[in-house]
């Protein structure tokens, strides 16, 4: 794990502020869904990717017309059209 010298403290309602570097960094906008692990006594978080709604595999998932495709499906798709 990289540190990067930031810190910020939780609110009353457990949020925390996710600094503009990192969200930039990881490809997370406004409305993005996270999801949540642990490594350890670490928290990680990123930006959530789903499953394929066709195999349920989750390497190389794409967001398409709001469902998660991922590559190899989508090339399926492709070909059979």
């Amino acid at each position: 794990m990289k540190k990067l010298g930031t810190s910020r403290r939780l609110d009353e309602l457990g949020r925390v502020v996710v600094p503009k570097e990192l969200r930039e960094r990881c490809g997370i906008e406004t409305g993005d869904q996270i999801e949540f692990f642990t490594e350890g006594d670490a928290i990680v978080m990123r930006k959530y990717r789903g499953c394929c709604v066709f195999c349920k595999g989750t390497d190389n998932v794409k967001i398409i017309m709001e469902r998660a495709v991922c590559a190899a499906c989508l090339q399926k798709i492709k070909d059979e059209q």
